[in-house]
């Protein structure tokens, strides 16, 4: 886990995919983002979360007030975020937008389903960036909701699942890459502190 920046109030890491936002439930789980950072610093919240097997920026609090601060961005979506993925085929436009509400699989937690009679809006833009000679995609995505697997449930509805996702993946595509290639590559939002906007990129490991 790299620090790519840090300060009296915040920090924000660059995250391996494999390793946890926010300790889980036994001792073999208490390695995450936070503690480390907690350890470090003193205190730390986590002011976003990232999946497990997602790469890249993650941003943690380093005091209360701060912590307040970055959750109402995120909450009132002033948080600029990108994302990286390389998906399986090529989609039939350039750019365009998944607007699919979505909600939890209560009979098959964690994951998530698209519902649209009882899901809660979520809507993903989508940039191709290279259409690749074995078939698949690398896309640029911004979400403009931040509901639980988004980008990972869209790219599945729309027939583009991301390679190495265990979860919406067939297993043949799941199986064509080493890890979920899903990386958090841009977040750009207001210092808690200062009120200066701050830029933070990632170069996708994959």
């Amino acid at each position: 886990m790299r620090i790519l920046f840090a300060d009296a109030h915040l920090a924000c890491v660059d995250k391996p995919s494999g390793l946890l936002s926010v300790p889980g439930r036994g001792e073999a789980k208490r390695d995450c983002v936070v503690a480390r950072l907690a350890e470090r610093f003193g205190w730390a919240r986590e002011a976003h979360r990232l999946d497990l097997d997602t790469s890249g920026l993650m941003i943690v609090a380093l005091d209360p007030a701060a912590h307040r601060d970055l959750c109402r961005q995120f909450r009132d979506r002033t948080v600029e975020k990108r994302y990286e993925a390389v998906v399986f085929g090529h989609p039939a436009v350039d750019c365009g937008v998944i607007d699919l509400p979505m909600r939890a699989d209560i009979d098959r937690r964690p994951r998530q389903i698209v519902d649209h009679v009882r899901g809660r809006r979520a809507v993903t833009r989508f940039d191709v960036i290279e259409r690749r000679r074995d078939g698949c995609a690398r896309l640029a995505l911004v979400p403009e909701t931040g509901r639980s697997h988004q980008l990972r449930v869209h790219l599945a509805s729309v027939e583009h699942p991301i390679l190495g996702d265990d979860l919406y993946a067939p297993p043949e595509i799941g199986a064509l890459a080493p890890r979920l290639l899903l990386h958090a590559t841009r977040l750009a939002f207001d210092h808690p502190a200062g009120g200066e906007r701050l830029t933070l990129e990632s170069c996708c490991p994959f």
